[in-house]
């Protein structure tokens, strides 16, 4: 039997940083998979993450209001399950959510407008010991409220591995946003609210946390509240 020290398995799991990334390319609709970057808008840093939680491009990745008159639209009706899906399965210790924003026009919306949280998958905790249920996913999808007002929506996706996360800036988001209309749904109101840059800080406890010694007992979640309508 071998053992591992915290402080190797931190550096095993740098090590394999740069094989390890995956990028969110397509819409999952109902259980149907859209093409790559069809309803998606696609990023110019290819798989690398995002590490800087000030800059715009946490927002939906880097370069990708570029390519946005040139994604189309999807339209789905309120009460339909919906996602975003990987070009390959998650592979570091990471959580998962899903934000999205009431937009004028999906294909020209910059991100600048008010997100909120619709689905967020956090680790688990059971005898001491830490797991990441977004391991091995290849997509992650919500049911729409029937109470959610029908409009445009940017839907976006947001993966964070914290697997070199003890330092500030070793949080890497894999994020990508898809383009959206909603139909027939209701008058809530959808919050509570973040701006992004703005919502989410590099001292977090869910964004600055070393997940091997001491093992955590619980994990925040950054940013809002899941808004459930």
């Amino acid at each position: 039997m071998h053992f591992f020290s915290a402080t190797a398995l931190a550096l095993l799991a740098c090590a394999n940083t740069a094989l390890a990334h995956y990028r969110w390319t397509h819409l999952v609709a109902n259980g149907a998979r859209t093409n790559d970057y069809q309803y998606v808008r696609l990023n110019t840093n290819y798989n690398s993450p995002v590490t800087d939680v000030n800059s715009n491009d946490i927002r939906c990745n880097t370069g990708t209001q570029a390519n946005a008159a040139r994604t189309s639209t999807y339209t789905v009706a309120a009460g339909s399950t919906i996602g975003l899906g990987l070009d390959q399965a998650i592979y570091h210790q990471s959580v998962t959510a899903l934000y999205m924003t009431k937009v004028t026009s999906a294909s020209a919306a910059d991100g600048s407008t008010p997100w909120f949280k619709v689905a967020e998958l956090g680790p688990a905790f059971s005898s001491g010991q830490i797991t990441f249920p977004s391991q091995d996913k290849t997509s992650f999808t919500f049911t729409i409220p029937k109470s959610l007002p029908s409009g445009d929506y940017l839907l976006r996706a947001e993966n964070i591995a914290i697997h070199a996360a003890s330092t500030t800036g070793g949080a890497q988001f894999y994020i990508s946003c898809a383009q959206i209309t909603v139909t027939g749904g209701g008058s809530g109101t959808p919050g509570p609210t973040i701006s992004l840059p703005g919502g989410y800080k590099a001292s977090d406890p869910g964004i600055l946390i070393n997940i091997y010694y001491p093992i955590p007992t619980s994990y925040k979640y950054p940013g809002p509240a899941v808004w459930k309508g």
